[in-house]
């Protein structure tokens, strides 16, 4: 690629991710195609598959080695280390939905370090698509660019970045978000009247952002959707496949000079690698050392910088804890201890909307997003459009929160994108019924909806929530609602009543059907409880609720079956001792396990080991290899357990009925 002034010249080849494997060998082979030789394009290619879990061991120019080496076509996975590169690719092609599912930073920082200057797909996932600006990866929805690429055109800076937010543009046209900073956010504060007066009717959110926001010479104080934005966040929390990556961009911008800002506000979590050593996909792979240095190296940036941390237990150290260690998975642990309505919450995983139960605004960013954001304080959104999600009627017994959000992933709007980038706004008597465990469920998963953040104003039972778990007697200000009359891109309204329980078929969380629906029985192997979805206290109720019916009844886990219940927090685990839960899992034949991502992420027990494995679980997403070779149904915490004693996928009232 030859860079001008205003124009760009990509002289390598063009990579078409195509659903047909024939074609994905072709062009590992050496073919150069045309668009209609590459035939039916991949819709949905997930982070996962742009970087696989173990990838994220390597924080540093080893990235570009791996790019699209989990990506799937037909049954095999065509793309091996170092092809990129040495293919000598420049732009990739694909379909819908790019960049889904996990915020992680290294598959956009894997594609550019493999030589990809520019990805063309019909749409793109919101951190993606800003994870990728930040480095100065150019991005387009122009087909019409492929063939003028082809025939050797340079193209000018101003169509790359047509369609694109001031700020966006800006940011690309600098080279990345650190550059950018330098030049623009030095010394920025909050406008100090952001949130107060307009007559219009306004969100929850948009007051939120109002009385966060940040004027540069770039962005106003008060956005529109679709402009960038600047806010200043009350909370900054990064995790140990993060803060490696950032110390070492951080590092090569400003060397010993560097000085970060509100340090006191930044939280540091060891939550994905506690039990890494029992991951048979990074023990083979040799990735242990790689894990233990990432560690080690975000232990050290925080001690230099004198950051609070939390560090989950290893089942050695927890055998030995004295009950003063406190920590768990990072979003899980900012509700439990951290975010409070009203407040702006951001880290540097999809699932910190899970705070948005709280009333809060709470989103995930990129590395160089929170790179930026220690040094300046300001934190870059674009402002989305907003979905108001009226849950109607009371929710049936048997029926929970992981249930309406697999109703919703396979509603047909949502499945079309209709949450793409857009606040998730939950509301209605569904709603006000439920406890703050199981709307931080809605919450965290918007980030399998598509969407920017997910967010419940806050009520009576948010103040019992923080005055029972945290201690804080919390007062709700007038301003902290939605306004009558304010205005949504969309409402989308679920009869609750009518909801049973749900599963998802295993390699997307949006291919939901009702349990009941299930066509002859589907044999499971393992069946996994926690995560941060499904690890927080009521699902741990949930569970113990159908594990103690079976005990009575003299009934244990299937002999086929391994189930694993795992902890969100250490005050999740404390809670189950005080309850008296331990005892039933023990006698059911559940193995416990310290708080910790886990299977959720692969990095740990719970995933499967080999590709006849079938697994039941409670977590988020169920991409293709997210937890292990094998197939992952997606379904609540009650079914989850009873699916486990029964050897087969039921819900709780089906296996009632099997032992009346």
């Amino acid at each position: 690629m030859q860079a001008h002034a205003s124009s760009v010249r990509f002289d390598g080849r063009i990579l078409f991710l195509s659903q047909s494997a024939d074609v994905m060998q072709r062009q590992m082979g050496g073919a150069a195609l045309t668009p209609g030789a590459a035939g039916a394009l991949r819709d949905d290619v997930s982070t996962d598959e742009i970087t696989p879990l173990p990838i994220l061991t390597h924080y540093d120019a080893q990235l570009g080695r791996y790019p699209y080496t989990g990506f799937r076509a037909g049954d095999g996975l065509p793309i091996v280390a170092d092809a990129v590169r040495q293919g000598g690719f420049q732009v990739t092609v694909a379909g819908k939905r790019y960049g889904k599912g996990s915020s992680r930073e290294h598959s956009p920082a894997a594609e550019k370090l493999a030589g990809i200057r520019l990805v063309v797909a019909e749409s793109f996932e919101r951190i993606y698509r800003q994870n990728a600006d930040n480095i100065g990866l150019f991005t387009s929805t122009d087909f019409g660019l492929i063939e003028r690429i082809q025939r050797g055109e340079a193209i000018a800076i101003d169509e790359l970045v047509a369609g694109r937010d001031a700020l966006a543009a800006a940011i690309l046209r600098s080279g990345g978000l650190l550059r950018f900073g330098q030049r623009f956010m030095q010394g920025v504060a909050p406008v100090a009247e952001a949130g107060q007066g307009g007559a219009a009717p306004r969100t929850l959110f948009e007051k939120i952002i109002a009385r966060h926001a940040l004027a540069t010479e770039l962005t106003a104080a008060h956005a529109a959707p679709g402009d960038g934005a600047f806010v200043q966040a009350d909370w900054r929390f990064i995790h140990e496949y993060y803060t490696g990556m950032a110390a070492h961009m951080l590092g090569a911008e400003f060397g010993a000079s560097l000085a970060l800002n509100g340090p006191e506000s930044i939280v540091v979590f060891e939550d994905h690698t506690s039990y890494v050593h029992e991951s048979a996909t990074h023990v083979r792979a040799g990735l242990v050392p790689n894990v233990l240095a990432m560690c080690a190296a975000q232990r050290a940036f925080a001690r230099r910088f004198g950051l609070r941390m939390h560090r989950t237990l290893t089942e050695d150290e927890a055998r030995r804890d004295d009950g003063s260690n406190v920590a768990g998975i990072s979003h899980a642990m900012m509700a439990e201890h951290y975010a409070l309505p009203g407040q702006v919450v951001v880290g540097t995983d999809s699932h910190t909307p899970q705070s948005g139960a709280l009333g809060c605004v709470a989103f995930g960013v990129g590395t160089t997003d929170m790179a930026n954001a220690f040094v300046t304080g300001a934190v870059r959104l674009t402002v989305p459009e907003q979905l108001r999600i009226v849950l109607d009627g009371a929710v049936p017994a048997g029926v929970t929160a992981k249930d309406i959000v697999l109703h919703l992933l396979a509603l047909p709007a949502i499945r079309a994108g209709a949450g793409l980038g857009k606040v998730f706004e939950f509301c209605g008597p569904a709603v006000a019924a439920l406890s703050t465990d199981e709307r931080a469920t809605l919450t965290n998963m918007t980030a399998e909806l598509g969407g920017f953040t997910g967010i419940v104003a806050p009520d009576a039972e948010t103040v019992h929530f923080l005055r029972e778990r945290r201690g804080v007697d919390f007062t709700i200000e007038p301003w902290m609602h939605s306004d009558a009359g304010a205005r949504y891109a969309q409402t989308i309204t679920v009869d609750c009543t009518a909801l049973t329980p749900m599963l998802a078929r295993p390699g997307d969380p949006g291919n939901g059907l009702p349990l009941a629906d299930l066509a002859g029985a589907v044999t499971v192997h393992i069946a996994y409880g926690g995560s941060c979805t499904a690890g927080k206290r009521e699902d741990f109720d949930l569970y113990h609720g159908v594990l103690q019916w079976a005990a009575q009844r003299g009934l244990r886990v299937a002999p086929h079956v391994q189930l694993f219940l795992q902890f969100g927090t250490t005050a999740v685990r404390d809670y189950c001792v005080a309850r008296g839960y331990m005892p039933v899992f023990e006698q059911v034949g559940a193995r416990m396990l310290q708080p910790s991502c886990g299977a959720c992420g692969n990095c740990g027990p719970g995933s499967s080991t080999t590709a006849d494995q079938v697994t039941v679980s409670a977590i988020n997403r169920n991409f293709p290899g997210r937890g292990g070779p094998g197939p992952v149904w997606l379904a609540s915490p009650p079914t989850v357990v009873a699916s486990a004693i029964a050897g087969e996928l039921l819900s709780f009232a089906d296996l009632q009925a099997r032992h009346p």
